[in-house]
């Protein structure tokens, strides 16, 4: 899963890297969690024929999705993340799957190694990032829930796959990435259909992400600095004691 993810690129820098038409200021988040508003892009209204204008808009969206069928959210669970592999025919997501498909700039996202208990190791977060450094851009879902008064909250979720071997040894799911030479595709909801673009949610390469292990203050939400971000040392296991009857002796 995705559980918390990190957008620390410039306003600038995202516009650029996103083709968006414009984008509002705002600060470096290191730490973005559930129910919190995060940055997404969607295939704006097409130019004018001759335009060379972007086309894609930037808004903000409650992370946390909510199909526009539940008439309380209060008594549906909170949907930050969507299966790649089921999203398609899921109740919750199949209609956003067809019509509301998104992007979700990210520098990176954290994700916790949690060994067996048995093992004796603690659990591990790690800071997920691209090797090359930058963007990238998750694939995910947007739903607008409206409420029985009226009023209209946009809600959106993070698609994951499979992990690749790279991440396997910390989580067995990843975010689905959209490489830029995707971005168009994935974001036409009017001439591409859910299994047209199927072949875009897979693990993204071995080689993509670098992993680096931080320390446990990425738990609390409170904390917001960059020193989430900065690596510690990974501590040893405990080793466990044999049990009496089968501890060596010298005498």
């Amino acid at each position: 899963m995705c559980g918390r993810f990190a957008l620390t690129a410039t306003p600038e820098e995202v516009a650029e890297f996103l083709d968006l038409l414009e984008t509002e200021g705002f600060p470096a988040r290191f730490n973005i969690a559930p129910t919190q508003p995060i940055l997404v892009v969607i295939a704006g209204d097409r130019q004018q024929p001759g335009s060379n204008l972007p086309e894609r808009e930037a808004l903000l969206v409650r992370w946390g999705f909510t199909p526009s069928w539940v008439k309380d959210p209060r008594d549906f669970p909170l949907l930050i993340n969507a299966r790649a592999e089921t999203a398609i025919g899921k109740a919750s997501f199949k209609a956003a799957m067809r019509h509301r498909r998104i992007l979700i700039p990210a520098s990176g996202f954290y994700e916790w190694h949690r060994p067996p208990k048995e093992s004796g190791e603690p659990s591990q977060a790690h800071w997920i990032r691209p090797k090359n450094g930058g963007i990238v851009a998750f694939a995910g879902l947007m739903e607008t829930w409206s409420s029985a008064d009226g009023s209209e909250v946009d809600t959106g979720a993070i698609l994951t796959t499979r992990a690749n071997a790279r991440i396997a040894d910390i989580h067995d799911r990843m975010p689905v990435v959209i490489k830029p030479q995707d971005f168009s595709r994935w974001l036409d909801c009017k001439t591409q259909e859910p299994r047209d673009v199927a072949d875009l949610m897979v693990p993204a390469s071995e080689d993509y992400f670098e992993a680096i292990a931080v320390s446990d203050k990425v738990n609390k939400v409170a904390n917001t600095c960059a020193d989430l971000q900065a690596p510690v040392s990974r501590p040893a296991a405990t080793p466990k004691e044999p049990p009496a009857d089968r501890q060596l002796s010298l005498f």
